[in-house]
């Protein structure tokens, strides 16, 4: 019996994810579309694992995570995540993010900054990137130089990040372009 499970719930921005095993939270699923492609991106990143009925602890945090995508400022500090199989530098720039309160941003020159040198701010790019927990770690409250959106590697892309900024009341310097 594999020990991840996972459980999908309804957000102002469509079904989300969130996957957890023995030591906790470990993953959240942005939407993908719909709740079939939700199901198999959560299948292709962890394997073996089952829809359950979420614990005390994975309710607790869906209810909190639909409460800040309900435009409540939430900061989801409380809710305890397991990376122990993340690297120890994306680790802290999580930690970092964590910190960003709802309706602020941080640039990733910032968190680089915070980290030992503004050089390091394509390897925090790259960290984000690979965010096992987006919305609990708000990646999407971290934007490039000149408060820009930059990317976001979630279904949606950038348009994605705007909403979630948006429905959080944060401002950001985005023109529209073709790509959008």
């Amino acid at each position: 019996m594999p020990s991840q499970h996972f459980a999908l719930f309804d957000t102002a921005i469509g079904v989300c994810g969130i996957e957890w095993g023995p030591r906790g939270i470990n993953g959240v699923q942005l939407p993908m579309g719909d709740v079939e492609k939700t199901k198999t991106r959560i299948r292709q990143r962890h394997g073996e694992i089952t829809e359950a009925e979420p614990t005390e602890e994975v309710k607790h945090a869906i209810d909190e995570i639909v409460e800040l995508l309900s435009g409540k400022p939430n900061d989801l500090a409380d809710i305890a995540l397991d990376l122990e199989d993340v690297p120890a530098f994306n680790r802290s720039v999580y930690e970092i993010a964590r910190q960003i309160p709802p309706g602020k941003t941080m640039t990733y020159g910032d968190i680089a900054k915070r980290l030992g040198g503004v050089e390091l701010s394509r390897d925090v790019g790259q960290a984000l990137g690979r965010n096992p927990c987006p919305i609990v770690v708000p990646c999407h409250r971290v934007l490039a130089a000149g408060n820009k959106p930059g990317g976001f590697s979630a279904n949606g892309g950038v348009a994605t990040k705007l909403k979630m900024l948006a429905i959080e009341g944060a401002l950001v310097n985005h023109t529209p372009s073709l790509f959008d």
